[in-house]
């Protein structure tokens, strides 16, 4: 095979291959010594539309924070919202009492901050006092002497009547007795009751004054019975009156000094004359005393009773108590369900039945925030069956209004209660990634008219010495905070190109606070473990190589295979139309390159490339649509003065799973240009890139990975110092390849070349130059493009014989 043909004007020099920070160029040895970063660092974007939604007062500024995991959302907005929370007055107390006139329709109290648990603690002690004052007044020597003047009243009264119509009859010579089935009269002579037969010897004169006077006397009788329910009714009367006059009295000391704590709030004051009124009119409740029974059905049910006529009614339910709240509320709420987010209304079981009351009514987290802010993740409203839609609704009607997922349903068919509605003032901050806002700015038209303010956050920042002196004080804030150890500078530079190899970019450092933190909680566990009171560098190496270690399983099997033969990678030797293209696998969050063989087959056709991926349903729209910029390529360049008589066909080969993306469009163009032209490419060679019409290299992601897994591979099977990766040139930037790499470079043993177009990939593939036209229109003889052109020239006639009269089949 001859000597391969490197174009050195490709190849990189090692110091493009990794941005190496200086640690001599920091003024200090150990982050100890450095202040902490006291805002956040590159998020400036972010800081000012957070400021600016906290500040709006407008009805539908609430905030959307977005951007990927790890970038520090909550810690950006929980410390502006707290610190914009501190400065606002604290919020007002929430209270339910009952309603006297609709029971099953609690009724809302909003009281200054602090003053809800004073109306509370008050009316329990009110309740308490109520308990003894009014058994005690109705246990006076005063009610019993008033009281019984009015039974004695009604007894004169019952008296006289029957003392008059008793002295009528009398001088009738009649009686009024009583007879088990109550009052009659009946004739007397003397002191004995004239019987039946003596009646019947009386004259007949006699007896017919005698039946005439007891008629009279008889409707006069029920004339004075059926005033007595009457009496009885007034006598009630005049009790009930007197009870409320002692039930006044008893309490109007206890009541106004319930009132005078309360007359700035005349909300209070009226609910507390309805309780007044309530007290007036339902004193025996206070004299209830159910009697103890051996019977233990009797003795609950005798408590059922007592319970019944407690006095739960005039007690409060302290639902948001913000005694001592140093300014306006900030809530999180982690498990934001619909009863979580609006509230609920518990139930007790009492009897093998379910029962409620105002008293049993739960606050939810927009009770909490109301005044202030809600902190939510927008992911998980999103998962919680009717919680996003009960959250606009609330914020759209600006009120708390408690409801059940029944209620929504509409299936609820019990009687139960209905709150009344809370009025609702809030800043509502939601947390997510940018394809969820955009999802529900696209697909929700609510969304954009409640969450007006998005706060976009930078997951990568800009790497400049400036930059570089910021992100070493975000360490030490971090190392600070998580009372880690601190790191010397070394460590710190390791830190900061590590920054670099998440940005996957060499100008560039990672905004991703969360795997930053993990790196120095791990570093730190190292360094505890070796006895050093300092994080080093080593420690940085060693907890970077862990993390990889623990994550690498899959990447060890697959690279075991390509070792063992059965995944076949050629790393030497030249095929013709068969070349290594790059991929990326990402599995848990951990991402790493593989070679993939691809090959190419090219004959007679209707100017197709076939995609043997898309043909069965495993190739993604993305990897299509590079096959097909192929054919647009090989139109253009080799037939524009005749028909493109190929047919090529394309496949990742042993790929059993999905194939996505256009990273390798240019690996299958060289592939099939080498088909074509029957030049042969050097296997120990993989190139990882996109190509577009004209056959330029465009940048892909990855690069990093795609570049150390086929490096591996060579490395397994043995490095010759002929191996190596093409790349497009715009990738440069972001390569930030690891130092096993770097150092085989810096030897020879492997290489990496940076491209602008497919011709210079062809060139260091095939050691064969692509050629360009000439003037005549004509690529150089010998020239790989010249091959191309001839056999697609070739292809054209033979397509051309056929098609003639008489031509073969």
């Amino acid at each position: 095979m001859p000597e391969p043909l490197f174009l050195e004007a490709h190849r990189l020099p090692v110091e493009s291959l990794r941005k190496t920070c200086d640690a001599s160029r920091f003024s200090f040895h150990t982050t100890a010594e450095l202040q902490p970063l006291q805002d956040f660092f590159g998020q400036a974007r972010a800081i000012r539309a957070v400021e600016f939604g906290l500040k709006m007062p407008h009805e539908g500024y609430n905030l959307f924070a977005l951007g990927p995991m790890g970038v520090g959302k909550l810690s950006l907005v929980r410390h502006f919202t707290q610190t914009e929370a501190r400065q606002e007055p604290p919020a007002s107390d929430w209270v339910y009492v009952h309603n006297f006139l609709e029971p099953h329709k609690p009724q809302a109290l909003g009281l200054p901050a602090g003053r809800g648990a004073q109306l509370k603690a008050s009316m329990e002690r009110l309740v308490d006092e109520l308990r003894v004052a009014i058994p005690a007044a109705f246990e006076s020597e005063d009610y019993r002497t008033r009281r019984q003047i009015i039974d004695e009243e009604l007894k004169q009264k019952q008296q006289a009547s029957f003392d008059a119509l008793q002295a009528e009859a009398n001088q009738q010579g009649i009686a009024i007795i009583r007879t088990p089935m109550g009052m009659g009269l009946a004739p007397v002579r003397g002191r004995e009751i004239i019987t039946p037969e003596e009646f019947e010897k009386l004259p007949e004169e006699e007896q017919k004054r005698i039946q005439e006077a007891m008629e009279v006397l008889h409707q006069r009788l029920q004339a004075v019975l059926q005033q007595a329910p009457q009496w009885e009714s007034e006598r009630r009367q005049k009790i009930r009156e007197l009870g409320r006059e002692v039930t006044r009295h008893a309490i109007a000391h206890l009541l106004s000094g319930v009132r005078a704590s309360y007359q700035d709030l005349p909300e209070v004051l009226g609910y507390l004359e309805v309780v007044e009124q309530d007290l007036i009119e339902n004193a025996e409740q206070f004299l209830a005393n159910p009697g103890e029974s051996e019977n233990p059905l009797e003795a609950a049910l005798g408590k059922m009773l007592a319970d019944s006529r407690s006095f739960d009614r005039y007690r409060v339910n302290l639902l948001v108590d913000n005694a001592g709240s140093q300014g306006a509320p900030v809530v999180e709420e982690d498990y934001p369900a619909l009863a979580n987010l609006l509230g609920r209304i518990e139930y007790r079981a009492q009897f093998g039945n379910l029962v409620t009351d105002f008293t049993l009514i739960r606050p939810g987290a927009l009770h909490r925030a109301n005044g202030g802010y809600l902190i939510l993740d927008a992911r998980r409203v999103l998962l919680q069956p009717y919680a996003w839609e009960e959250l606009k609704r609330a914020l759209r009607a600006k009120e708390i209004q408690i409801r059940s997922v029944s209620d929504v349903l509409g299936l609820s068919s019990t009687v139960t209660l209905q709150p009344a509605p809370i009025p609702l003032r809030v800043k509502v901050i939601l947390l997510g990634d940018r394809l969820l806002y955009y999802l529900l700015s696209a697909y929700d038209p609510d969304f954009l008219e409640l969450f007006k303010v998005a706060a976009d956050f930078e997951e990568d920042l800009k790497r400049t010495p400036e930059g570089e002196e910021a992100y070493a004080r975000l360490v030490a804030s971090l190392a600070q905070r998580e009372q880690l150890r601190p790191l010397d500078r070394e460590a710190v530079a390791r830190v900061i190109e590590h920054g670099s190899r998440l940005a996957a970019d060499a100008h560039k450092l990672s905004a991703a606070l969360e795997a930053l933190l993990d790196l120095l909680r791990e570093a730190d566990h190292w360094a505890a473990q070796a006895g050093r009171a300092v994080m080093t560098a080593q420690d940085i190496e060693q907890a970077v190589a862990q993390q990889v270690y623990r994550a690498s399983r899959l990447k060890e099997r697959l690279q075991e295979a390509v070792q063992r033969g059965t995944l076949l990678v050629d790393t030497s030797g030249a095929k013709v139309g068969q070349i290594n293209g790059l991929s990326v696998l990402s599995l848990g969050g951990y991402s790493f390159g593989h070679p993939t063989r691809i090959t190419a087959r090219v004959r007679l056709g209707k100017g197709e490339v076939v995609d043997i991926e898309r043909e069965v349903a495993l190739g993604g729209p993305l990897h299509s649509k590079g096959v097909l910029i192929l054919a647009g390529f090989l139109g253009e360049r080799y037939a524009r003065e005749r028909p493109l008589s190929l047919s090529a066909s394309l496949v990742f080969e042993q790929s059993y799973g999905g194939v996505e993306g256009d990273s390798a469009s240019m690996a299958e163009l060289c592939a099939i240009l080498s088909a074509l032209a029957q030049v042969p490419i050097r296997q120990g060679i993989a190139i990882t890139g996109s190509v577009n019409q004209h056959g330029q290299a465009q940048p892909i992601g990855g690069v990093n990975e795609k570049i150390e897994g086929f490096f591996e591979v060579c490395r397994d099977a043995g490095l010759n110092g002929e191996q190596g990766v093409i790349i497009p040139r715009a990738n440069i930037q972001h390569l930030m390849l690891n130092l096993e790499v770097v150092e085989a470079v810096k030897k020879g043993q492997f290489h990496i070349w940076a491209v602008n177009s497919v011709d210079e990939a062809l060139s260091i593939l095939t050691g064969l130059e692509a050629g360009e036209r000439g003037a005549d229109g004509r690529f150089p003889e010998g020239s790989l493009n010249a091959r191309v052109e001839a056999q697609l020239k070739a292809f054209a006639e033979q397509v051309r014989a056929f098609a003639a009269p008489g031509g073969n089949p």
